[in-house]
């Protein structure tokens, strides 16, 4: 970056900084005190509908003040709706955030503004983006993700869940599973196949549908550790017309890894404690009187370091989008460190406290690890599991060869075998 533009991004950050001091107050440093306030060790939010309801309110009304000053969509091309600006001001909005008190985001929210507001604001019609774009990345509407299904998670071109043509409308017919949120969302962004006879890649095609609309069904899923924030979706013979149709027939695959681009590099820095930490344990192990324990010891060093190598290798990631780069394999290797390390959090304070991990003993903060160990093993599944990431790391960073491929034929024929 030249002189010249490092003054005009130093200048916005003063604006940004500016504004934010003018909708939030600054944010206060976390000092965790043993047997003080809630130990926050949920990796899954467990909130009651209505808390939920509360909380997707309270972010809601912070993201429409914040795409009302113009930082809704910081690198959206100005052609699409957005600032046009680059990469790195995205950056540096989310570094100048993380100071404030900010509502933080969520699944749904991400959805919403990073993937769905660009897939319309880029794919879509005139009347789309009329109708949709702004009121998506506002979040004055919410619109959840449906892509996974049982039978395509990593392998998402393997999807089956079929639009057919009929008339002016189309209807949809099958499952999505692991949608966050969909219980409040007013549109889901579904992938398709439309054409059955292509490729797999080939025959997808994205719409919107109204999670409203007859046939649709809304199931939640509780999981181990408590909440039922994911849902699978049902849908029998769901009729919407071609005008929800995002983009060209059978080109949603482009549509999908276009816009997931743009999640990866939207405003905001969407950041939320996440379970237990290194920290948490030193303290627990303190509170236990196991602290010097070799073992023990040597358990809390190795995940201190695994942590301070995830945090320089989200800053690697951040300086590559910053500067307009591909991040490359960096990213698995930081998803791979940060799911690893949740475990090995949780294993280690599992360690410590015995049975007191499932029985309550009524000590503060004990058996609240029972909330981080449950929701870990989740960590390796969610943004792509760590086999895929495994494998990106293989193929891209040691050159191995590429695992052998056997479903370049058309879809129709990969399903009858």
């Amino acid at each position: 970056m030249s002189e010249i533009d490092q003054q005009h991004l130093d200048a916005w950050r003063g604006e940004v900084r500016t504004w934010l001091a003018s909708v939030a107050e600054p944010a206060q440093e976390e000092v965790f005190v043993w047997g003080e306030g809630d130990p926050r060790l949920q990796i899954f939010l467990a909130l009651s509908h209505d808390e939920e309801v509360a909380f997707l309110t309270r972010v809601r009304e912070y993201r429409r003040q914040r795409f009302a000053a113009g930082y809704g969509a910081i690198s959206l091309p100005v052609e699409f709706g957005g600032a046009g600006l680059p990469s790195v001001y995205s950056v540096a909005f989310a570094q100048e955030e993380r100071n404030f008190a900010v509502p933080p985001s969520s699944e749904i929210i991400s959805v919403t503004t990073g993937l769905v507001g660009s897939a319309v604001s880029i794919f879509g019609t005139p009347e789309q983006r009329e109708q949709f774009a702004n009121a998506f990345l506002s979040t004055d509407l919410l619109c959840c993700q449906l892509f996974s299904e049982p039978g395509a998670g990593s392998d998402l071109a393997g999807l089956s869940t079929k639009a057919v043509r009929d008339g002016d409308d189309w209807l949809i017919t099958g499952q999505k599973i692991w949608s966050s949120n969909a219980q409040f969302a007013e549109f889901g962004f579904i992938l398709a196949r439309t054409n059955p006879d292509a490729v797999k890649q080939g025959g997808i095609t994205a719409f919107l549908v109204p999670m409203d609309a007859p046939g649709v069904e809304i199931r939640p899923i509780r999981q181990m550790s408590g909440p039922a924030s994911f849902n699978e979706v049902w849908f029998d013979e769901t009729r919407i017309p071609d005008s929800m149709r995002i983009g060209d027939i059978d080109a949603g695959w482009k549509v999908a890894q276009t816009t997931l681009g743009f999640e990866r590099t939207s405003s905001g820095s969407g950041h939320r404690r996440k379970g237990g930490t290194a920290s948490d344990l030193v303290v627990l192990a303190q509170h236990l009187g196991v602290n010097t324990d070799p073992v023990t010891r040597q358990e809390l060093a190795d995940i201190t370091i695994r942590t301070r190598l995830h945090a320089a290798m989200v800053t690697k990631v951040a300086r590559a989008t910053a500067s307009g780069g591909d991040p490359g394999p960096a990213g698995s290797l930081g998803k791979l460190l940060a799911s690893d390390n949740l475990v090995r959090i949780g294993n280690t304070a599992a360690n410590m406290l015995g049975s007191a991990l499932v029985a309550d003993t009524g000590e503060w903060g004990e058996f609240a690890w029972g909330e981080h160990v449950l929701g870990a093993p989740g960590y390796r599944l969610a943004g792509g599991t760590d086999e895929v990431q495994r494998n990106i790391v293989a193929e891209r960073v040691l050159g191995l060869p590429a695992e052998h491929r056997t479903d370049k034929a058309p879809f129709s024929q990969l399903a009858k075998s």
